[in-house]
């Protein structure tokens, strides 16, 4: 019998006592997360993607999740947090940035804890599905014990 691979979030959420489930999925390159969705079998409308973007005046580090079938409305993002405008941060700086690499980004475990906005769609379900902080692992669990690891606010953000 094959041991569980644990990544830091959930040992993270392991040692906050926190309910989870796990799903691991072999990863193919250039994969969307509409394709993960679809994969795991879950509706896409409840499986949230994590974007890391900058304020563009401040350079302040912003985190926002969205539906994987939808896109971050940057001036409804820049809003929720109040700059004037924000952006993507590039690729290539996510793992210096983040501690995550691209696929694998997860809200809970960051190098540092940076304002997270969370899609206001993720109220209409008991649990939402996200990176597990490794590519191929995803875990799902409540909002509520979410913003228990990881304080968060909710906000229209996505189109």
């Amino acid at each position: 019998m094959s041991k569980q691979i644990k990544t830091n979030v959930m040992r993270i959420l392991d040692k906050a006592d926190i309910v989870y489930r796990h799903y691991e999925y072999k990863q193919i390159p250039q994969m969307t997360g509409s394709e993960i969705a679809e994969m795991l079998g879950q509706n896409p409308d409840r499986v949230f993607k994590t974007l890391v973007t900058s304020g563009m005046k401040s350079k302040d580090y912003y985190v926002f999740m969205i539906p994987v079938n939808r896109e971050l409305n940057l001036k409804k993002a820049a809003q929720a947090v109040g700059e004037k405008s924000v952006q993507m941060i590039p690729q290539k700086d996510l793992l210096k940035v983040s501690g995550y690499v691209h696929g694998g980004c997860s809200p809970i475990g960051m190098k540092k804890q940076y304002t997270t906005t969370l899609h206001s769609s993720a109220k209409d379900f008991e649990t939402i599905i996200f990176s597990a902080g490794k590519l191929g692992f995803q875990v799902e669990l409540s909002c509520e014990d979410l913003s228990s690891v990881c304080p968060l606010q909710l906000a229209d953000v996505a189109d």
